[in-house]
């Protein structure tokens, strides 16, 4: 029982880490720079929803009391959700948004390779199925980070502003719960900070590329994983959830 609720609040945090930067993207839709670049952020947005899904699924089938996708979704207030904070911070302009995307699929991606080999096989399957999708997000990222790392001075000076703004949250990809710790010590999932080198040196080589600069400041947030939340995930629980809270059990 204990290691199934471990395995549970992790599968949560997987699925609200796709729900949060999903809902975040979809902030786009209708404000794109360019149609198709707004088309684009949409279609992104739809891909971690339909990811969130499969999570929430299995989440609800390893808890076992009856609860849907629905209910883990709109019925938890804001400290049960275990979403890394870097995923619920505002939207942003565009250079933030692209550049947040790609520093979390990056580790993301790198992460779900690892997660291939879980001996806990629906954890593999989960992660082989959103796998290309996160690849496509990473080069579509890559791809104007150049652009407007590379573009005019005031592109890249947005750019440089989103890095130094961002950088301080990727250090919770790194840092793992003791429940996760656990899981980790079973084999289960890969341990986050064996993936810290390989993600590092891919982040430096992009970020170089567009000529920016990663902070040198060595502190960092942490803590959403734990249930610990910026002020901004409460504003998304309150738009997002106020349907089915406002008519609970309401159905299509």
């Amino acid at each position: 029982m204990i290691a199934n609720q471990q395995v549970f609040q992790f599968v949560l945090h997987l699925a609200d880490d796709s729900l949060i930067l999903g809902h975040r993207l979809s902030e786009w839709c209708g404000h794109g720079p360019t149609i198709e670049q707004d088309i684009a952020l949409t279609n992104l947005a739809l891909d971690l929803v339909g990811q969130s899904r499969l999570y929430y699924q299995y989440a609800a089938e390893i808890e076992g009391k009856g609860r849907t996708e629905d209910d883990l979704a709109y019925l938890r207030d804001v400290i049960e959700f275990r979403n890394h904070l870097i995923t619920e911070l505002p939207r942003g302009d565009f250079a933030f948004t692209v550049l947040r995307q790609y520093l979390w699929c990056s580790f993301r991606t790198e992460f779900y390779q690892h997660l291939l080999t879980s001996s806990e096989i629906k954890l593999g399957e989960l992660a082989a199925k959103c796998l290309k999708e996160l690849q496509y997000h990473q080069r579509f990222s890559i791809t104007w980070i150049n652009r407007l790392g590379l573009g005019t001075k005031v592109s890249h000076e947005k750019m440089q502003t989103a890095l130094d703004e961002l950088w301080p949250y990727t250090f919770e990809f790194f840092q793992p719960t003791a429940a996760e710790e656990k899981l980790i010590n079973a084999s289960l999932i890969p341990d986050c900070r064996d993936i810290r080198k390989t993600w590092d040196q891919s982040c430096q080589s992009v970020l170089r590329e567009a000529s920016l600069v990663v902070p040198q400041e060595h502190w960092d947030f942490q803590g959403g994983k734990e249930g610990m939340h910026t002020e901004h995930l409460g504003y998304i629980l309150a738009e997002m959830q106020f349907l089915q809270r406002t008519y609970p059990g309401l159905v299509w």
